[in-house]
């Protein structure tokens, strides 16, 4: 460590002792800055004084170690118990988004089903949650569940479709999926009759439903309304592919959420299975990284993920902590004693557990439990052991992907004959009829794609579609700059084309600049697609399988390039032809243009605006009107970028 950064941090920890010496032994949340002050960590704590001074007492993992060397200063708030403190946490979290939190992306983002509260109601699948005193069912842990379970539904009970009630019946009434209140009558008595089979179908009823149905099928057999029997027989099958997926029934019909995690390699996955009426009827894995305590990190997406859920069940299960395991070289009795005084409850274990129960239980008025033994235990058990199970899977899919893209690269050093190939920079050029000439570069190290070391270049000394011309420029510029500053030479250059493009990379590479980096061309198809590879003296295909790992990796490259160049030349297109149609109004200079270019997002819909769109910039009318008149109006000819716009454009050019 640098001797002035190790005294900076003497100094931070110095001022963090001094307040923690100040903590109280109360429970609430603390809230961990960094350097710049930007809170990265919100935690709570039963005691504050013991839980806080853990951070920066003894040892810890390597994340909560980077967590720990982020945080310059602290502050706390107390609270009157700990379940104001789990709350405070979790809306602390939301308004802050902390770094090192975990984040539950979107608490509404699931899925639930929703009978309006409404004369004619109707049922829905929606992602927002009101007090508006509609019915809520749900969360689903996907939209096809959920669109699936209404489709059915909708066969079941006719309630309305139409947001708006229209003129005339339509179609949804013609098959029998709706009432038609836009031109018939309904009884309230009915709706009612439709929105309790509902409810009881969503809260578990689907067997008595199926049964009622099998009678109502008999029943139109029996008077040869064969039609109608089939009809019936088609919902029965529904119900029954609906429910198909429900492997577990327990002895208890009850509705429970059942919670398990698992942790490995600084990550966490968390496994919910939804029970319904005592059957599994799905489940939702989230993994994510995690920097503070396991249990802690765990306990705060549970919170998080409750904190909007309107559609509870009557039981939630969760797992317990772990117990801390004992030195193998300490007196266990005397550990014990130890661990309690210095955590003072904080530590994991039956009263922290009774005291978490007690606050879920207070917040969300559903009975809570945390199983030591029975069946309970193993749902818990099974949920850990499939979080575990999603975990490995991740790994294992990181490590196919790191090995296939390995022997990729291994690969294509054997074909062109090189030793071996560690960084590829590929190039590629993009204009219209030669108008706004752009070249780009990509970077691949090791075979994946390193994005801080693209480059674009605004073409300079081409007139003209010159493709040959505009790829000796861009190599020259690059290289140049290579050998002026010192940087990492590639191990393979990659030219978007054939012979023509690989001569004239190999010409300013060799003849001018006195490199020998090999050269190779991809050449595509008539379809746009990499059709094949070229290298050489002179350059000859390589025979080269299209269904192996070195071609899809050539093939990464070539469309990365490609993309990165049309992109940004859509960004000069565009900046030019803005800048080309502002430049003679009165008023309007390059920080102006910037701000219209930002609040519209394109130049389309600042031509399609009225001048009332303008005003939250601070424009007036007059001037609103002089901007929509010169941008619908017959477009001037376009001016060449000039070099204050090419410095505005804010891109990093090389010479």
């Amino acid at each position: 460590m640098d001797t002035a950064t190790g005294r900076d941090r003497e100094k931070e920890l110095e001022a963090i002792r001094r307040k923690l010496a100040l903590l109280p032994d109360k429970p609430g949340c603390y809230l961990m800055k960094n350097i710049e002050g930007t809170i990265i960590y919100v935690g709570k704590a039963k005691v504050l004084k013991n839980r806080v001074r853990s951070y920066f007492t003894g040892s810890h993992s390597a994340k909560t170690h980077r967590l720990v060397m982020d945080i310059v200063d602290f502050e706390y708030i107390v609270t009157a118990n700990n379940i104001e403190a789990l709350l405070l946490e979790c809306n602390l979290i939301k308004q802050h988004s902390p770094k090192y939190n975990v984040l539950l992306k979107d608490d509404k983002s699931f899925p639930y089903l929703k009978i309006t509260n409404e004369a004619h109601p109707r049922l829905e699948v929606t992602r927002r949650v009101y007090k508006d005193k509609a019915k809520y069912f749900g969360p689903y842990p996907n939209a096809f569940a959920a669109q699936q379970t209404k489709k059915l539904l909708d066969r079941l009970y006719p309630l309305r479709k139409c947001k708006t009630l229209p003129d005339k019946v339509c179609l949804y009434y013609h098959i029998g999926q709706c009432v038609a209140p836009c031109a018939y009558p309904v009884e309230k008595a009915e709706y009612e009759r439709m929105i309790g089979e509902i409810t009881r179908f969503l809260n578990g009823g689907h067997d008595a439903i199926r049964g009622e149905l099998e009678q109502r099928m008999a029943a139109a057999a029996e008077e040869l309304n064969f039609e109608r029997a089939r009809e019936l027989r088609d919902m029965i099958a529904a119900i029954d592919a609906l429910m198909e997926k429900q492997t577990i029934t327990a002895a208890a019909g009850v509705d429970r959420d059942v919670f398990g995690y698992a942790v490995d390699k600084g990550w966490m996955c968390v496994q919910i299975m939804y029970v319904r009426q005592g059957k599994m009827i799905e489940r939702r894995a989230s993994a994510f990284p995690y920097y503070g305590e396991a249990y802690e990190d765990f306990m705060t997406y549970v919170t998080q993920y409750y904190s909007d859920n309107p559609a509870l069940p009557k039981e939630i299960l969760l797992p317990a902590a772990p117990t801390p395991e004992p030195d193998p070289g300490v007196d266990a009795k005397a550990a014990v004693r130890e661990a309690g005084a210095a955590y003072d409850a904080e530590a994991p274990g039956s009263a922290e557990a009774g005291d978490l129960v007690a606050a879920f239980e207070s917040w969300l008025k559903v009975k809570v439990q945390i199983p030591q033994r029975g069946d309970k235990k193993k749902m818990i058990e099974m949920a850990a052991d499939n979080a575990r199970v999603t975990l490995e899977e991740k790994f294992r899919l990181i490590e196919r992907d790191e090995e296939r893209t390995v022997k990729a690269v291994e690969g294509l050093a054997e074909w062109l004959g090189a030793e071996s190939i560690h960084r590829i920079e590929a190039f590629d050029n993009s204009n219209i009829q030669g108008a706004d000439p752009v070249s780009a570069m990509v970077v691949f190290i090791d075979g994946k794609p390193e994005r801080k070391e693209y480059r674009k270049y605004k073409i300079k000394t081409v007139v003209g579609p010159d493709d040959y011309a505009t790829m000796r420029e861009v190599i020259r510029r690059r290289y140049e700059r290579v050998l002026r500053e010192g940087l990492t030479l590639p191990d393979l250059i990659v030219v978007d084309g054939g012979k023509g493009q690989i001569a004239a990379a190999v010409d300013v590479l060799e003849n001018e600049l006195g490199l020998f980096v090999p050269v190779c061309g991809l050449v595509k198809d008539a379809k746009h697609k990499t059709a094949q590879l070229m290298v050489g003296d002179p350059p000859t295909p390589v025979p080269m399988r299209r269904d192996s790992q070195e071609f899809y990796l050539l093939q990464r490259i070539q469309e990365e390039v490609h993309r990165f160049a049309i992109s940004f030349h859509r960004d000069t297109r565009s900046k030019r032809s803005f800048a080309s149609q502002l430049d003679d109004i009165p008023g309007i200079g390059e920080k102006r243009k910037k701000q219209l270019l930002k609040h519209f997002g394109s130049v389309k819909a600042m031509r399609e605006a009225d001048v009332e769109a303008f005003r939250p910039l601070g424009f007036g009318d007059k001037l609103a009107r002089q901007i929509v008149e010169a941008l619908r109006g017959p477009a001037p000819d376009a001016a060449e970028p000039r070099d204050e716009a090419e410095a505005a454009d804010g891109v990093e050019q090389e010479e």
